[in-house]
């Protein structure tokens, strides 16, 4: 749920944050909506909001019966404003015009409809004031609908805008290579990509209008998989001009070494301190190898090294090297240190033995540590780190591990699939339930957990249901371990907050545009600006920081992508036939549950081919 339109054209928005409001006439009014004709238009991610005032525009100015000049040209002189920036030629201003357009109509029209002509615009601009700011800076439109802004919606919907018709095209045809070196150009990790990525791309993919939407991600896999095996050996012989300037990084994860890789592409000196004995940050001890094997990442981190980056790992700064040291020994510093602190669920029994962190249970797995459960764990969470906790514990011998969720499962944050995969492995997601005590032994062991059934009530700020306890509804679970995996922060133990801006919970704030901190030549991106986020957006944040970081040195902000590559247009035939998108193997959840053996086996050629003739190629005009 993104927004409802209450009113018609002449109303206005009510976004999530109002879902609670009572839909009364004063109370919606304050809101800039009304209650006329009794319409009511729920919208969601797809809709465009300056697209949506657009089209509120168009019918009040054709509705106007033109007695009077603030609504007769006054809503045409609008409309024309919206119809700019719609397809990409707004200016700075006009926002501001708009307003002002606004209020001059609303006090001079002669009647009802021309007062509230405006409505829409001025509802739309309060509430989504940022998608118009996204249109006229970026020439950018995050819904994919003003068509004149992106080559295709799959395009435009990822954050590291890599060519995705463009590479389809490429595998249709065979060139798998091409399709490799093409991704590349945008996204250093294809391979890592092609097998956690959230694929928001293929949300927008207009073929689900037909049957199913392409497997984008798979396909991304499928070249990756191919140009590993059959792409040329490391060589060393890979120089780019030095241009005598250093940049350091702190954290080798996804954003350090995503900024990293495209700086020294054009000419920087670049460190990058890792305080772990493993670079890939939370993809080499975040993510269990059942789904990124280490010789996958390790690939992908080796071709970045040999491009000429310099990870210095066992390094921690604050520790090893001090961060005023790095300030002055470099000329600028990126960080991307990622959010690696478990949040506490903060209830009794909770530094028992026996309960592991999400995260730290990971990283414990994936480092060869030591890690012995019983045989019935309990994970507190319903996104990825607590699905990939309880599936780790499948694996790690227990034989009946359950998920602990306040709200239902629809409305999980973690990926559909990975939520399915843990049900088909025998994982139980108890729904409208909470901990509310963690109880031991004498010894100090965890063996039961109090918990509470929960019910939905009011909206919270995200559209989504709040929990709220059932009072006297208690009950008690026996469990051997427990594993509460609700979220994760940042601790930023080398820099003092005194020193440069952190917003509470514990993230840099930036210039979104620049990615600069408040403190002159620090950028930083990925979950230590965002908090927790996708593997995709650090990948987009990493490479927007190189550009920044370019230009803040000097440079020009073009980076050096490598040799462009030559896109097939001539697709044949245009008929379009309803055909659903080709499955892709899977180990036997009943074999694959007893090992840490990757479980998506990926494309057949033969397969992969015939998926990318599906796409409808949106990017030809």
């Amino acid at each position: 749920f993104k927004a409802a339109q209450i009113g018609g054209p002449s109303g206005g928005c009510v976004t999530p944050d109002n879902l609670n409001v009572p839909t009364d006439y004063e109370s919606i009014k304050q809101l800039g909506a009304i209650i006329g004709s009794g319409g009511l238009i729920a919208m969601n991610e797809d809709t465009c909001m300056v697209d949506t005032a657009r089209y509120f525009m168009d019918f009040i100015r054709d509705e106007s019966c033109g007695k009077c000049t603030a609504c007769r040209l006054g809503t045409k002189r609008m409309l024309e404003i919206l119809e700019r920036i719609t397809s990409g030629k707004g200016e700075e201003g006009d926002i501001e015009l708009l307003e002002e357009l606004s209020h001059v109509i609303e006090d001079t029209a002669m009647c009802g409809l021309g007062q509230t002509a405006p409505n829409a615009v001025l509802s739309t601009i309060r509430y989504f004031r940022n998608e118009y700011e996204e249109h006229i800076k970026n020439k950018y439109c995050r819904a994919g609908v003003c068509s004149e802004l992106f080559i295709s919606p799959c395009e435009n919907t990822c954050p590291a805008n890599v060519n995705v018709p463009g590479y389809l095209a490429l595998v249709a045809k065979g060139r798998f290579i091409d399709a490799y070196n093409l991704i590349r150009q945008e996204n250093p990790f294809p391979a890592v990509c092609g097998r956690i990525c959230t694929h928001p791309c293929e949300s927008k993919c207009r073929r689900r209008t037909v049957d199913e939407a392409l497997a984008i991600c798979d396909l991304k896999r499928f070249v990756a998989d191919y140009a590993y095996k059959n792409e040329k050996p490391y060589s060393n012989d890979i120089v780019f001009p030095k241009n005598g300037y250093k940049v350091a990084v702190i954290g080798a994860g996804t954003s350090g070494l995503t900024c990293a890789y495209y700086l020294v592409r054009i000419g920087y000196d670049v460190d990058v301190f890792e305080s772990q004995s493993v670079a890939g940050g939370v993809l080499a001890f975040g993510i269990p190898e059942y789904r990124l094997p280490k010789e996958v990442l390790a690939h992908e981190i080796n071709l970045i090294v040999q491009a000429g980056v310099n990870i210095h790992l066992n390094t921690e700064v604050g520790k090893d090297i001090s961060f005023k040291e790095l300030r002055l020994q470099y000329d600028a510093v990126y960080i991307a240190t990622g959010t690696q602190i478990p949040q506490k669920v903060n209830i009794p029994g909770e530094n028992l033995a026996g309960v592991h962190h999400g995260i730290n249970f990971l990283k414990n797995v994936n480092l060869h540590k030591d890690v012995k459960l019983g045989k019935t764990v309990a994970v507190v969470g319903g996104g990825n780190t607590a699905i990939d906790s309880a599936r780790t514990a499948l694996r790690l011998g227990a034989e009946k591990v359950i998920i602990l969720y306040r709200r239902t499962k629809d409305t999980m944050p973690a990926s559909k699939t990975e939520v399915q995969a843990a049900i088909d492995e025998g994982i139980k997601i108890m729904e409208l339930v909470s901990p509310i005590r963690f109880l031991g032994n004498r010894s100090g062991s965890v063996t039961k957990i109090e918990c509470i059934r929960m019910k939905l009530g009011e909206f919270d700020k995200t559209g989504r249901r709040k929990s709220e306890p059932i009072e006297g509804s208690n009950f008690f679970i026996e469990v051997d371990n427990v594993i509460p995996a609700v979220s994760q922060y940042s601790d930023l133990p080398f820099v003092k907050k005194s020193e440069i801006g952190v917003t509470p919970w514990g993230t840099f704030i930036i210039d979104n545009e620049t990615m600069m901190t408040t403190m002159d030549g620090v950028f930083a991106g990925g979950d230590v600006a965002h908090g927790p986020d996708t593997v995709i957006q650090a990948i987009a944040d990493g490479k927007q920081s190189a550009i920044s970081i370019d230009k803040y040195l000097g440079g020009k902000g073009k980076l050096n992508k490598g040799t462009p590559i030559d896109i097939p247009t001539d697709f044949g035939d245009d008929e379009v036939v309803a055909l659903n998108r080709f499955p892709i193997e899977e180990l036997d959840p009943q074999t694959r549950k007893n090992s840490f053996d990757e479980v998506v086996l990926g494309y057949h050629k033969l397969k992969a081919v015939a998926e990318a003739m599906r796409c409808l190629h949106c990017d030809r005009r």
